[in-house]
């Protein structure tokens, strides 16, 4: 768990030292040693905030210091922290502070921060998750699919699922799968899909997409706790993981009908892993 905390670290580290520069994901991701993808996905675990909302964060404390201290010049500073214009940069710093950059100058003004981050495990007990692994050969998924960026996928992937609901008995597909796919960097693909048997037609504005053979960590939850169990996973139960390692570009969200004699529909969480 160590070298995993530390490889974290290093990569928030690598943030902090180019805060002026156009970020890379690859990079940074790299000193963690796991994908863009999978970075994201911990880092928001961990934080409570995307890589993007933190690194917009930290310009912005950076930003505020220089101009109640300096009196470096509203447009060089926008300029320096990623801003193509001063009304850019002026909007983005007045949602961050509530107030504009001139006035940030003023003595006492009210100006907010938000520090470096400092990756830290402490192993509180008591916290159960229940969990098995095994192995599935491929199969295929036929269902819809949207692109999405890790900054908004939390707040659009929802939307998505109740544009799909929506459609009633006219959806094409019964929606067993909800599945991320990375593409690049920041962006992947989430599905909504059902499994795909070959003597079927695909339905009228789906694809399909197969998913390798893979050992699979499967989680149980429920619909209520689905958030709670993802957060739990990427901060608690990876970091603690022996003898396995991240594996491909995925991860899935199965949604089972109920079983007789019970209203809660069954939940589970895949991650693919590697024997390491």
């Amino acid at each position: 768990m160590k070298d995993w905390i530390e490889g974290f670290q290093e990569s928030i580290d690598l943030m902090e030292q180019n805060l002026t520069e156009e970020p890379d994901i690859e990079e940074i991701a790299g000193k963690a040693a796991l994908s863009p993808f999978y970075f994201q996905r911990i880092f928001g675990a961990l934080c409570g905030m995307t890589v993007g909302e933190y690194i917009r964060a930290r310009r912005m404390t950076l930003a505020a210091q220089e101009l109640a201290g300096t009196d470096a010049k509203v447009i060089d500073t926008a300029l320096k922290y990623g801003y193509d214009s001063p009304d850019s940069f002026a909007k983005a710093f007045q949602r961050f502070h509530g107030i504009t950059p001139s006035q940030a100058r003023e003595a006492g003004a009210p100006l907010r921060s938000l520090a470096p981050l400092h990756i830290k495990i402490s192993l509180e007990g008591g916290n159960m998750l229940d969990y098995r692994i095994v192995e599935k050969a491929p199969f295929t998924i036929v269902g819809v699919k949207r692109p999405f960026n890790s900054d908004t996928s939390y707040q659009e992937i929802p939307k998505f699922w109740d544009e799909w609901t929506a459609q009633g008995e006219n959806r094409p597909i019964m929606g067993t799968f909800g599945v991320c796919i990375d593409t690049k960097e920041k962006d992947f693909d989430y599905w909504i899909a059902d499994l795909y048997f070959p003597w079927e037609d695909v339905p009228e504005g789906c694809e399909t997409r197969v998913i390798p053979g893979s050992l699979w960590a499967q989680f149980p939850c429920t619909i209520a706790t689905l958030q709670d169990t993802n957060t739990k996973i990427w901060s608690e139960w990876l970091p603690a993981l022996k003898g396995y390692t991240l594996a491909g570009k995925y991860d899935i969200e199965v949604y089972l009908p109920p079983e007789e004699g019970s209203q809660d529909m069954k939940v589970y969480i895949w991650i693919p892993l590697k024997k390491a």
